[in-house]
């Protein structure tokens, strides 16, 4: 069987283990049905997910002009205090700005190779987590807005990373840490703005487990632009990455954007 179309990152179904679909525009892929089995990814083309053009993709899916100037690509996207919608101040496109930065935001600790910080929409619970491979993730303060989240996840970057190990995450190199204990220890460090949020008796603590049969002992990043033609065995999916039999592992994300046809 015979897929085309443009890589968009995985859409995801919280499950045990979870659910991973490659979504099309006229078709699907579930992909946990194929673990065991051959597929062939082929790098054709590009088309920009923001103006659609054929264009070489930048960053993000987007094609340079769009990753420039379009209000989804903004600087507070990944630096989250840089928001300024809650103070009626436009960066790109203030309407979209307040729509995605006025909405509730929350600050989590996620255990994916180490324990990490970080910033979510609430709309995005537990999707950002599955993205980033994490095994438990926990919410620290759930607050109205993204400047909020963005403050308090600066402050916690003291104790934590704000990255994910992306080699450690694929090879199963996770530490055993307390999430709660460590959650509930950071009173002092969260800003005094963002106090009133803060309720550690809470014990949310999610827990999630992937599609793997195998996890690889070294992994080689596939790169669609070095190898247009790849065909491997699937072995496992973990956050928005492909594993492979022999240790290719292709990270979907990162190719958004890019057409491609897999043949099954």
């Amino acid at each position: 069987m015979q897929y085309e179309g443009v890589l968009t990152k995985m859409q995801t179904e919280f499950a045990n283990p979870i659910e991973y679909y490659l979504v099309f525009e006229n078709s699907f892929l579930n992909l946990n049905q194929l673990l065991g089995k051959e597929l062939e990814i082929v790098h054709q083309g590009y088309q920009c997910l923001e103006c659609g053009k054929a264009k070489k993709i930048f960053r993000q899916g987007f094609c340079y002009d769009c990753f420039m100037g379009s209000a989804s690509a903004g600087d507070w996207i990944m630096k989250p205090e840089l928001s300024t919608a809650h103070l009626d101040m436009e960066d790109r496109d203030l309407e979209y700005e307040k729509k995605v930065q006025l909405q509730p935001h929350i600050v989590y600790l996620a255990l994916s190779s180490e324990v990490k910080v970080g910033v979510t929409r609430k709309t995005q619970v537990p999707t950002r987590w599955i993205d980033q491979g994490a095994i438990q993730a926990i919410p620290i303060v759930e607050v109205p807005n993204r400047y909020l989240a963005g403050i308090t996840e600066v402050a916690l970057k003291s104790l934590y990373a704000d990255k994910t190990n992306w080699q450690k995450m694929l090879k199963n190199e996770v530490p055993s840490v307390d999430l709660i204990k460590e959650r509930n220890g950071l009173q002092y460090v969260i800003p005094k703005e963002v106090q009133e949020y803060y309720h550690p008796e809470s014990s949310d603590l999610y827990e999630l487990k992937y599609p793997v049969l195998e996890y690889p002992k070294k992994v080689t990043s596939l790169n669609l632009e070095k190898s247009s033609d790849y065909t491997g065995k699937l072995t496992g999916i973990k956050g928005q990455y492909l594993l492979f039999e022999d240790g290719t592992v292709f990270n979907v994300r990162t190719f958004e954007g890019y057409v491609v046809k897999i043949n099954l």
